[in-house]
């Protein structure tokens, strides 16, 4: 088959790879009809190399029709359609049965010391392949893949395997009540979708934030009090206040996390470790990281007093300084971490099956054959073209 594999720093190929077979009774084997490229795909183009091996088949949005179930799986027979959740999850063990899928104690990944296993996600998360290929084995048939009703397109469902339980969350754990105020740092897909979310859940007050002037107007087209960095600076948290009753809102967002597209810095940490045997610059990236903490610190001080901070950006150093005076003077409340994709789709299937409230048909920028891969790639980090939300296509 046909899959998306990584080759090195911006080198992603689309290559010719083993068919997956199944391996265990109760897997099952999909027929991928779309699959996304996310903004944490960009943290392996870029900066996470030390975790990735040459060959590594990327992708951890994707959907598809069931082609093969193992001999154990009765929920599903070939020709089901189904999303699949990019991590895997039992949906049976302790975690799972206190909505924390994102911890599943069944596929943690203990000699990383990380939580579930990601589809197309690196050696962090069990170098499990990914989604961004013509087939994909995907485990636990019964219980983790998402059935959805055939005749809708693609688009209206293939965002629940990330984007929509992504946003869902960083909303829920943003503590967002009708009337109250939100601020959402970064404006691409997670954040585009977090306003949406927000909005739908009567938020009053919805600001974004970005430098892009594409996914600015793309906010503003819906709503959304856009602001734009470049204009307004060192600035940005007395202006926020102002439109605020000059105490901030209630919530902010991050929605960026660590810069995928790499400053200096970060730029010269990644191109360092790219010197360095595995071994070493895998605990470099790990302990001391790269991330650019601007955006959290922002939202720290945007923040009113006593309000909440929800961290759905990627961050992946262990040894980032956090200015702890001010949060606790501040009384912030802070809530972070992978999506929990299947505690939210009863709450979200609704809002794609019956009908469209968040937009999520007109959501994507740009669909591609999946033999475009490499430019797809390219543009989505570049921010090129108004690339928001890229959909391959096998």
């Amino acid at each position: 088959m046909k899959a998306v594999t990584w080759h090195g720093r911006r080198d992603v190929r689309v290559d010719t790879v083993p068919d997956p077979v199944l391996k265990e009774p109760s897997d099952v084997i999909v027929r991928i009809t779309s699959s996304g490229i996310c903004g944490s795909d960009l943290h392996l183009y870029e900066v996470l190399g030390p975790f990735m091996t040459e060959g590594d088949i990327l992708g951890h949005e994707p959907m598809g029709v069931v082609e093969e179930v193992g001999s154990e799986v009765t929920a599903l027979v070939p020709g089901d359609r189904v999303v699949i959740p990019f991590n895997i999850s039992c949906n049976s063990c302790f975690m799972c049965a206190r909505g924390l899928q994102s911890q599943c104690e069944t596929t943690q990944v203990r000699e990383q010391g990380t939580g579930a296993a990601l589809f197309g996600y690196t050696k962090l998360y069990g170098q499990v392949p990914g989604g961004q290929a013509e087939y994909l084995r995907v485990p636990f048939g019964d219980t983790l893949p998402i059935k959805v009703p055939d005749g809708p397109p693609d688009d209206r469902f293939v965002y629940l395997s990330d984007v929509l339980p992504t946003a869902w969350q960083a909303v829920e754990y943003a503590g967002v009540a009708p009337g109250s105020s939100i601020v959402v740092l970064g404006l691409g897909p997670i954040g585009d979708m977090s306003c949406r979310i927000a909005q739908h859940r009567g938020a009053e007050t919805v600001i974004g934030v970005d430098i892009v002037p594409d996914r600015l107007d793309r906010a503003r087209a819906r709503g959304v009090e856009a602001l734009d960095l470049r204009t307004h600076g060192n600035r940005l948290a007395d202006v926020i206040r102002d439109m605020t009753a000059g105490r901030g809102p209630d919530a902010v967002i991050d929605a960026v996390g660590m810069e995928a597209h790499g400053a200096p810095v970060a730029r010269l940490a990644q191109q360092f470790t790219g010197f360095l045997p595995d071994v070493i610059s895998e605990k470099l990236m790990q302990k001391a990281g790269i991330d650019r903490l601007k955006a959290l610190y922002t939202a720290i001080d945007v923040v009113r007093r006593g309000g909440t901070i929800s961290i759905v950006g990627v961050y992946g150093g262990a040894a980032d300084p956090l200015p702890m005076l001010q949060m606790f003077d501040k009384q912030v409340q802070l809530r972070m971490g992978q999506a929990n994709v299947w505690h939210w789709i009863p709450s979200l299937l609704p809002l794609v099956v019956d009908s469209d409230p968040l937009g999520v048909e007109g959501f994507a920028t740009h669909h591609l054959p999946l033999a475009e891969a490499p430019r797809a790639y390219d543009m989505f980090q570049k921010k090129e073209n108004g690339a928001v939300k890229v959909l391959l296509r096998p």
